[in-house]
């Protein structure tokens, strides 16, 4: 009896050791497109893609944000002046402004969405 128990507990521990033991590294893959499949998964390539066009349009949201509700309202809180003319010799200044504005909208924007993100745990 006190042999079955020893097999037992020796089987167990050997169990144990397979599932700690680490496997050897899979090879790296063969061929260019699997190769290019590789690189796609490991970098996340989709991914970065997505979230790149993303922001082009969200940062082209903003501007227009920015240029159809913003800046009216603005212009109308100081009536008369001309926002895109503001020059200062061969400096636009009110165009940098404009896009000054622009730059901070969509910077608290992308703020408020990786605050909200990370609230519902997506990193």
């Amino acid at each position: 009896m006190a042999n079955s128990i020893e097999k037992e507990m020796l089987e167990e521990l050997r169990k144990i050791r397979e599932a700690v033991e680490s496997k050897p590294a899979p090879s790296p893959p063969k061929g260019l497109w699997n190769e290019f499949k590789d690189f796609l998964k490991k970098y996340k390539v989709m991914g970065l893609a997505v979230a790149f066009i993303m922001a082009i349009y969200l940062g082209a949201l903003v501007k227009a944000l920015v240029d159809d509700f913003v800046m009216p309202i603005v212009t109308l809180v100081m009536p008369g002046i001309e926002w895109e003319v503001i020059v200062a010799g061969p400096f636009r200044v009110g165009h940098f402004i404009g896009s000054l504005i622009t730059f901070l909208i969509v910077a608290f924007v992308i703020f408020i969405l990786v605050k909200a993100t990370k609230r519902w745990g997506i990193e």
